[in-house]
C-alpha cells in the first residue's frame, strides 16, 4: 500500500460512497467516472453534452496532473452517454484531447447517471511513460 496514493477532487460523492477521483499505484493511474457535477451533484451545463464532456475532461486532466500524469499517458478511455444522439458530440470532444494520443476507447449508451441532469460520464486508465 505504500505506493498507492489517492487523489480527491472534493466531489459530492467521494466521501459518502467511499471512492477517490483517482488512484495511483506505481506507474499506473485510474481515474473514476467523472461528470461535470458541481457541489450540489447536478450538472454545471444542463442539457449540453458537449460542455459536460469538456468539463469532465478538464477535471480528469487536473486529477492526472495532480497524480503526476498527463493526457499523453492515457491508454484507455470509457465514455458513457445517456442519449446515443450525443455520441458524435462527445466523441468530437474526445478527439480534441486525444487526436495524437489515440488511446483504446469505448463509448456506450447507459440508461441514466446518478442525477438526471448529467448526460456524460468519462473515465480513464493511464500508465506513466518511462
Amino acid at each position: 500500500m505504500a505506493d498507492r496514493r489517492r487523489i480527491s477532487s472534493g466531489g459530492p460523492w467521494e466521501a459518502s460512497t467511499g471512492y477517490s477521483r483517482a488512484v495511483v499505484d506505481g506507474d499506473l493511474c485510474w481515474v473514476s467516472g467523472t461528470t461535470d457535477a458541481g457541489p450540489g451533484g447536478v450538472s454545471a451545463h444542463p442539457g449540453d453534452a458537449t460542455a459536460q464532456a469538456r468539463a469532465a475532461w478538464d477535471i480528469i486532466e487536473r486529477a492526472l496532473g495532480e497524480a503526476g500524469f498527463t493526457l499523453a499517458d492515457v491508454v484507455r478511455t470509457r465514455m458513457y452517454v445517456v442519449s446515443i444522439e450525443d455520441a458524435p458530440a462527445v466523441s468530437a470532444v474526445h478527439g480534441e484531447r486525444f487526436a495524437e494520443i489515440r488511446p483504446a476507447s469505448t463509448l456506450v449508451q447507459v440508461a441514466g447517471l446518478v442525477d438526471p441532469s448529467l448526460l456524460v460520464e468519462v473515465e480513464v486508465e493511464a500508465r506513466r511513460r518511462a
